[in-house]
């Protein structure tokens, strides 16, 4: 289901930063990362305001300056081809290409003025997608991996689901360690045929051959006993029971099923595997899950930049993007959802001579949606020509602590390490204030 090029420019390969790798014949692997996580679990349950996240990651660096930033103003090699078009915000226009998010911005928040100074592929995803800017003594973890640590845990389901082409921004654990790694989704969303990795059985095993191996197993395991001071001869500890729990389920099938949605709602999410990867995604989080990481690969254009956006790239997004926001808002899962599109960083305002935009982070633009951030709003600007932040400029961590902020979460808001220390989940972040209700 990969729809971009396996690597970048810079050769950054787009494989999982955080390759699960196959969990056990019967979910024992998921036991053990179940256990890690219940033993790092926060004292007190967060208050709750949003409960889930769908991020969509553009990997390769999205021409933001050609979708949610245009700069019909500029001279010709800055504004580029494309025409901005009024949407359903009064003032508030956005690329020609997407007619679609254009009806439903009234339900968006456009940040347009973020800014860092990394725009190299591999260092620029992991700010991102950590809040955190890289340094080489310490491995932030992912949104998604914060999310599946700090979040109260839906039964049956895993808390932190990652589809292929969404790897690249998935991330890994870093320091909350491997349990709080995303399950890695296997299979065509297109036909349907979804599963994630490590919480299936396999075909022809039933959940009895299940049960009677799980008590074979039982007879022979010891190594919960210093947790829980329980004889798991004749009982299974919690956490094992908790991944028996989630293989026996059928939470996640159902979530998969996508045959049970009608044709007309496939067809509006798009019929390709983003579109249906997506429409997996809002299932996910009708199931209970916290953090679902979808992608679409390919933004890395330094050559043919508006050929590949107005012919392959902006189309699909359009269709998917708005189609998840309308699907959330109809079925009053907006509210409780968080929506955020985001790339590692954005092009160059000015096109080079290969009618392509280079790497440029100095600025930027997301979408957020739901969640309780604000409806029909842009927050920040950029100057005439997009080079730099003209108002509220912010950063790739503010964003980041916002949206743990409607998780519930303050910036600082601690976790202990693996070695036992103490540490802010946002080293820099601060709430953008204007951007919330």
């Amino acid at each position: 289901m990969r729809t971009g090029c396996a690597t970048d420019c810079e050769r950054f390969h787009r494989r999982d930063f955080i390759k699960l790798g196959t969990a056990g014949f019967l979910g024992l692997g998921l036991a053990d990362l179940l256990r890690l996580e219940a033993r790092s679990a926060p004292a007190e349950k967060p208050k709750e305001k949003a409960t889930s996240v769908i991020m969509v990651w553009l990997a390769g660096g999205p021409s933001t300056i050609d979708m949610w930033d245009l700069k019909p103003e500029a001279p010709e090699n800055i504004r580029g081809e494309f025409k901005a078009i009024d949407t359903s915000v009064p003032g508030l226009r956005i690329s020609e290409h997407m007619p679609k998010l254009a009806k439903v911005m009234d339900q968006c928040s456009l940040v347009r003025s973020i800014n860092h100074n990394i725009p190299a592929h591999g260092p620029g995803t992991v700010y991102m997608t950590t809040g955190n800017k890289p340094t080489p003594a310490m491995d932030y973890p992912s949104l998604g991996s914060l999310a599946s640590k700090l979040l109260p845990n839906s039964a049956g389901v895993p808390s932190f689901v990652a589809f292929s082409e969404g790897r690249s921004g998935a991330g890994n654990a870093g320091y909350l360690g491997s349990s709080f790694n995303p399950f890695d989704v296997e299979g065509n969303p297109e036909q349907g045929q979804l599963k994630v990795q490590g919480i299936a059985l396999p075909d022809g095993f039933s959940l009895q051959e299940l049960a009677n191996r799980d008590k074979l197993r039982a007879h022979f395991d010891s190594k919960f006993k210093d947790i829980d001071q329980i004889d798991l001869a004749v009982s299974l500890d919690k956490f094992h029971q908790q991944a028996l729990d989630i293989l026996r389920s059928d939470k996640t099938r159902k979530a998969f099923d996508l045959k049970q949605e009608s044709d007309k709602t496939r067809e509006a999410y798009g019929s390709n595997p983003f579109g249906q990867s997506a429409l997996a995604a809002r299932r996910l989080v009708e199931a209970g899950v916290r953090f679902v990481t979808i992608g679409l690969g390919g933004w890395d254009t330094h050559g043919g930049n508006f050929r590949t956006l107005s012919g392959r790239l902006l189309p699909q997004l359009d269709a998917t993007l708005a189609g998840l926001i309308k699907d959330l808002q109809g079925r009053r899962l907006l509210d409780k959802t968080i929506v955020y599109c985001a790339g590692e960083f954005a092009r160059t305002p000015r096109v080079n001579g290969n009618a392509g935009r280079d790497h440029w982070s100095r600025t930027m633009a997301v979408l957020l949606a739901g969640g309780g951030f604000k409806k029909g709003y842009a927050h920040g600007s950029t100057d005439s020509q997009g080079m730099t932040p003209a108002s509220d400029p912010c950063i790739p961590d503010d964003v980041s602590a916002t949206i743990f902020h409607e998780l519930g979460l303050a910036p600082k808001h601690e976790v202990t390490t693996a070695s036992g220390r103490p540490i802010s989940i946002f080293r820099e972040g601060k709430v953008i204030e204007g951007l919330i209700t």
